[in-house]
């Protein structure tokens, strides 16, 4: 096993538990401590992915390890030195405003980098439900479909009535201030009259990428 850093504590067997290595959260985290948690994640053979990542802290990554990837729609930093797995079955992940597209980004880039072929469809709010409503082959033959709104937080309920795969709802801080940074989308999402629909945290897209990729693993077996 490989040695400890004196400030984070890398979990090298995590890929052998779970089947994904360790994920590395930038937010809190200086760009050194981040390009040494890849780096030892990197010398142990494992790919490194950090999730809420700043352009400042990328560029700062990158200064000191080049070949780091920044993908900015989805805020995340990648430098990977194994092959991805192979891609299998299908995880849709929608959005329903330009606004909410980083976290729907997280979620796809996520699940993408677990194994699961990706549809996108952004903008697609209750406010204009014929966006929606037009393209129903986008998420209706996806083993789980994960659903990110902000405001209001409905789009969850109206595709949970129109698929029979698992929803994963992800409420966003995006709103005016009766939104409560998120609030009102977690509540509304956690009262949603929709069976099959599960909630994950306020803006959290990687845990919800980490849900999908789970249940599409469990859909191929």
């Amino acid at each position: 096993m490989k040695s400890d850093l004196h400030f984070a504590k890398p979990d090298y067997e995590r890929q052998q538990r779970r089947g994904m290595p360790e994920v590395i959260f930038g937010a809190g985290k200086t760009a050194a401590q981040i390009a040494s948690i890849m780096r030892a994640l990197n010398e142990a053979g494992q790919n490194a992915f950090a999730t809420r990542v700043t352009p400042e802290q990328a560029a700062a990554v990158r200064a000191e390890l080049p070949e780091a990837v920044y993908l900015p729609e989805a805020r995340a930093l990648t430098r990977d030195v194994a092959p991805l797995p192979e891609k299998t079955g299908k995880v849709a992940v929608l959005c329903a405003g330009t606004s909410d597209i980083a976290v729907a980004e997280e979620a796809a880039v996520t699940a993408e980098r677990l194994g699961c072929n990706v549809a996108r469809l952004f903008d697609v709010g209750v406010a204009g439900l014929h966006r929606l409503l037009s393209r129903l082959e986008v998420f209706t033959d996806a083993r789980v479909t994960v659903v990110v709104a902000g405001m209001e937080g409905a789009l969850p309920s109206v595709v949970g009535g129109l698929t029979d795969m698992p929803v994963i709802a992800v409420p966003t801080s995006v709103g005016y201030g009766a939104s409560f940074q998120g609030l009102a989308a977690l509540l509304g999402m956690l009262n949603s009259c929709a069976a099959g629909v599960t909630v994950v945290n306020i803006d959290n897209g990687f845990g919800a990428g980490v849900a999908a990729a789970l249940i599409n693993r469990q859909s191929a077996r």
